[in-house]
């Protein structure tokens, strides 16, 4: 049996007549009498695909906000096995075009619908059988102080070597000035709450440009297979960052960001210093000497350095950024 014979063996399990199919990246993308749907292989569990139907479900309906939807087969089940044994899941597919990030008024739009999806979020009750670990991932705090340590151990091993490359002294020219950032903001979100306070909302968990999708009068936000209870100024984080990247950190740019996600969701207090300690943590530069240590040290790419003296570079923007944050 073929791949696209498996493929074609699973549909038959829904109530949908196919009027045409094409291959997508990683999905088999079928038109139907139902509207356009995806079809993919499934790895995880049932219970943890339940917990996001559950989810989705209740994101139905919104004006302005589409979000991915799973459809179920003739017996009423998510997933759907081949003669094989190989699970598959079947959701609404939306044909719509990335974000742009370099198109600013774009960026703010997106923003807006982020806005709105935490909104609705947290308005649906946490259930209890929702009690799984991919639901309930470690602490923002956890994280930082992890990465610290390993930022350590790095630097450690660096100042341990007689020759240094030139990635080497790189990294311990401009080390001390990015561990003080990753430092001052791991005690900073730490003590924002107290131990077992810190908010558990419903959050996308991958949230950047691929996963919001520009349509005709709508915004479409999709993936939700990293969707968790946590914080969700750590889905503004990532989608923000990348946008103030490409655009070197411009204050106007980060101004407009806030104001869109703000006039549908204001922030809190404790929201906004949570924001700020995100981007106070040189998260990059942690990347990048957590590869260097992981990967052989005996050679590393020109490009690697370059981005650390990129980071460096951007600085001065970047902490005009972090005032703003701070008010």
């Amino acid at each position: 049996m073929t791949m696209n014979d498996k493929y074609e063996e699973v549909l038959k399990q829904y109530a949908l007549q196919v009027r045409g199919v094409r291959r997508g990246r990683g999905v088999w993308i079928y038109e139907t009498d139902q509207g356009m749907k995806s079809l993919k292989e499934y790895q995880g569990t049932l219970k943890r695909l339940e917990f996001e139907d559950q989810v989705l479900c209740q994101l139905q309906g919104f004006t302005g906000l589409k979000t991915d939807q799973y459809i179920r087969n003739r017996e009423g089940s998510l997933v759907s096995t081949s003669e094989d044994g190989t699970r598959f899941v079947l959701k609404d597919w939306y044909g719509d075009r990335e974000c742009s990030l370099k198109d600013g008024k774009e960026v703010c739009e997106a923003l807006s619908s982020i806005a709105r999806l935490h909104e609705r979020l947290r308005k649906i009750e946490v259930l209890k059988e929702w009690n799984m670990g991919s639901i309930l991932p470690r602490l923002a705090v956890e994280d930082m102080e992890r990465h610290n340590r390993e930022l350590k151990r790095a630097r450690g091993f660096i100042r341990g070597k007689r020759k240094k490359s030139d990635f080497e002294l790189c990294v311990m020219k401009s080390f001390n000035a990015f561990f003080e950032q990753a430092s001052e903001a791991a005690q900073g979100i730490a003590g924002l709450w107290k131990s077992g306070e810190e908010p558990r909302l419903l959050c996308h968990g991958d949230l950047d440009q691929h996963h919001v999708l520009m349509g005709s009068g709508y915004v479409a936000v999709i993936e939700y297979n990293r969707m968790h209870l946590g914080l969700q100024m750590e889905d503004l984080y990532r989608f923000m960052r990348k946008a103030m990247e490409k655009h070197g950190w411009s204050l106007s740019l980060g101004m407009d960001m806030l104001n869109a996600y703000e006039k549908v969701l204001p922030l809190g207090e404790k929201e906004r210093k949570c924001l700020y300690y995100l981007f106070l943590y040189p998260e990059k530069y942690w990347k990048q000497i957590n590869y260097y240590f992981n990967a052989n040290k005996a050679w590393i790419p020109a490009r690697n350095m370059d981005k650390i003296i990129g980071l460096e570079a951007q600085e001065e923007s970047r902490r005009g950024f972090l005032r703003l944050l701070q008010g």
